[in-house]
């Protein structure tokens, strides 16, 4: 009897995760000539947010309730293994390392994994940083950096499609220093922030924002920001992308008074986790542009996003040129295979990429 069911028991996947997507799936990707894309790490479960650590291995975010760390020990572009550094979490979106400690971003609080390179395989026991933060689910997972400036940024978005929350913490991003002190708001109306960078020009912060549902297929678009100072206000709930007025909270209101985006993205796309590419793999045209995985719609009639998408950015590091595609095939008609999610810029250049429905990790590489 048991001889029966090896074969079986073979074939079922890994606990709490999907079965892979077949490596050739990995084909039907097209990227501008000259690049290749490979897998770094397959059998993530529901991988999100990236993060490097002094050693060169990557941490992984999730919205179940598990983090990962993936080290690559013998330096051949692929994880070595999987590590389930925590579990237990609630939606540990967000990860972040500085001086040796990983912060991981709950839904209502900030952790501190300190020396986690040495102890991340015997299930460490953090510190708490923050646990404040408001405990609504409702676009509650957090995205978390660390700027220029040292501080931690966390975003809290709205706990609504459309709506004027009571507590003003909802719809802003926020930064504390490492220790959890001072907390302070440095953007107001923000609807759900997934991803935010600085530009190695002038070290603005930018971030990508994603547009209220339930007015039409083809607006509001997704919005790119730039915030080059503390206090702007973005627009959410009164305005939509710069020029589109809330049909209940825009009333009375103007456009002009909030701040309008850096670049319009494609209508719910979802855009995440950005960031400005600072390797030196690509071309030079790539240097210092904009890379914004684009998870992808869920309520559109006809499928929008599952990609990456590229912004350009002029000399001065302020103004956005242009809005393209650079990797698409996850959408194969009006099916998808896989969710583009957060990106990492690697020592060497390359780009990972974290996929939460294809359960991996994604390595984006040039060879000339």
């Amino acid at each position: 009897m048991m001889r029966q069911l090896l074969p079986l028991l073979l074939l079922l996947p890994l606990a709490g995760s999907r079965p892979a997507a077949p490596a050739d799936n990995l084909a039907s990707i097209k990227l501008p000539t000259g690049f290749r894309i490979s897998y770094y790490a397959q059998r993530v479960g529901g991988a999100r947010s990236l993060a490097l650590g002094p050693d060169g291995t990557v941490y992984v975010g999730t919205r179940g309730d598990k983090v990962y760390a993936l080290p690559d020990r013998n330096k051949d572009h692929k994880a070595d293994e999987i590590i389930t550094v925590a579990a237990g979490l609630n939606e540990p979106n967000g990860v972040a390392v500085r001086n040796g400690a990983l912060y991981v971003g709950e839904i209502s609080r900030i952790l501190r994994f300190d020396n986690i390179a040495g102890t991340l395989r015997q299930k460490p026991k953090p510190a708490v940083v923050y646990d404040q933060l408001p405990d609504k689910e409702h676009h509650g997972w957090k995205y978390i950096s660390f700027g220029p400036d040292g501080k931690l940024y966390v975003p809290v978005g709205a706990p609504c499609n459309v709506c004027l929350p009571e507590e003003p913490i909802f719809a802003t991003i926020n930064r504390l220093n490492p220790d959890g002190t001072g907390l302070e708001t440095v953007a107001y109306g923000v609807r759900n922030s997934v991803g935010f960078d600085w530009s190695p020009v002038d070290k603005a912060l930018w971030f990508t924002d994603n547009g209220r549902d339930m007015l039409g297929d083809d607006r509001p678009a997704d919005e790119l920001n730039r915030a080059p100072a503390a206090g702007l206000h973005f627009g959410f709930p009164f305005v939509f992308q710069g020029d589109i007025l809330d049909p209940q909270f825009g009333r009375g209101k103007q456009t002009s008074t909030y701040t309008a985006p850096a670049q319009k993205l494609g209508a719910h796309v979802a855009a995440l986790g950005m960031k400005f590419y600072t390797g030196k793999m690509f071309p030079a045209q790539y240097r210092n542009q904009i890379f914004i995985p684009e998870h992808g719609s869920w309520n559109r009639s006809s499928k929008s996003g599952y990609r990456i998408t590229l912004v350009t950015v002029d000399a001065s590091g302020k103004k956005a040129t242009g809005y393209q595609t650079f990797a698409s095939g996850w959408l194969q008609g009006q099916q998808s295979w896989g969710r583009p999610v957060a990106l990492l810029v690697m020592p060497d250049g390359a780009l990972l990429v974290s996929d939460d429905q294809n359960d991996c990790v994604y390595r984006i590489s040039y060879g000339g």
